[in-house]
């Protein structure tokens, strides 16, 4: 499998690589409008750094890896559905769902292949979720929890990607960054149901940047489950973060938190604790489950319709606070 990486000054393009990497494709090529930045990875994972978008098509990509400024990213996405390329993207695509809307319908409309990198999709804990609810031992969803909180929004300025602090730029702050992982969850656990936002909080600025650096969402799927999301920049290391998710339903609790995964289930009594894929680890996951699902002929895990869900949803939040933070 032959990957072309686009826009490799973001912050997460060396775990795409790595993941890259793991599943044993071919880093034929990179471009970033700094073309400095492609000269680097390219020195660093393998391929040719090039000067254009069209240099880089040139090298005849089996997938894309996307990434950049979300309204960059649009465009990109927008001109690979056209010409029939394949894509891994990451989120957002667009500064809103708004703008997103219709390069998802596009991708609908052409049958594109545009997977969304939405590696905590890759959660153990929805893993086990859906199982138990294949084997009718679920029950209803009372509530769940979807917590994501990262260090301060100085690493971004550091990374040399300082517009994710611009929400001009970047379409928000905490909540379209980090939360849109805790939204999407979410929205996989209610199917098709309609998603209200019932509460949105932004915590107080910490850090003096434009975008919010704490958010608190509650949300109501149409059955009365309820979703909490909470998004921030708020702990206090630069290496280290929090993440934890839980999932209460009538017949089984569950946990995925400090690397690991736990599942209490009523019928039986049974408790179990396991080994978690590391958070970070689970990009692997996901560029794995792409090539796979590619060379196979399916649908991706993510979809650009799926991620449409989840940023108008996010959309929807910020209109109740009447503001993006600023």
């Amino acid at each position: 499998m032959r990957l072309v990486f686009f826009g490799v000054g973001h912050w997460h393009a060396d775990m795409h690589a790595h993941a890259a990497q793991v599943a044993g494709a071919d880093i034929v090529g990179a471009w970033d409008g700094d073309p400095d930045r492609a000269a680097l990875f390219a020195a660093r994972f393998g391929g040719l750094a090039t000067r254009s978008v069209d240099a880089a098509l040139a090298l005849k990509p089996d997938l894309a890896i996307v990434m950049g400024r979300p309204g960059e990213m649009a465009e990109l996405a927008r001109r690979f559905i056209l010409e029939g390329l394949p894509m891994l993207i990451e989120k957002p695509v667009g500064v809103s769902g708004t703008a997103l809307k219709p390069v998802a319908e596009l991708a609908a409309a052409h049958g594109a292949f545009a997977s969304v990198a939405l590696a905590h999709r890759f959660s153990p804990l929805l893993q086990e979720v859906a199982a138990l609810r294949e084997a009718d031992r679920l029950g209803p969803v009372s509530h769940s929890h979807f917590r994501l909180i990262n260090g301060p929004p100085q690493r971004y300025v550091d990374d040399g990607v300082a517009w994710v602090l611009d929400p001009a730029v970047s379409g928000g702050g905490a909540l379209r960054n980090l939360g849109i992982h805790g939204v999407n969850a979410f929205i996989n656990l209610c199917g098709d149901q309609e998603v209200e936002v019932e509460h949105v909080s932004f915590g107080r600025q910490l850090h003096g940047t434009s975008a919010e650096d704490y958010a608190l969402v509650v949300l109501r799927a149409a059955d009365g489950g309820i979703g909490i999301v909470e998004a921030g920049y708020t702990y206090a290391s630069m290496t280290q973060g929090l993440f934890e998710w839980r999932v209460s339903a009538r017949n089984a609790s569950l946990a995925d938190r400090d690397g690991r995964l736990h599942v209490i289930t009523l019928d039986d009594g049974g408790m179990r604790d396991m080994a978690a894929t590391p958070v970070a680890r689970r990009y692997d996951d996901m560029m794995a489950d792409t090539i796979d699902r590619l060379k196979g002929g399916l649908k991706p895990a993510v979809t650009l319709g799926d991620l449409w869900r989840a940023m108008d949803i996010i959309d929807r939040c910020y209109a109740m606070a009447g503001n993006r933070g600023d």
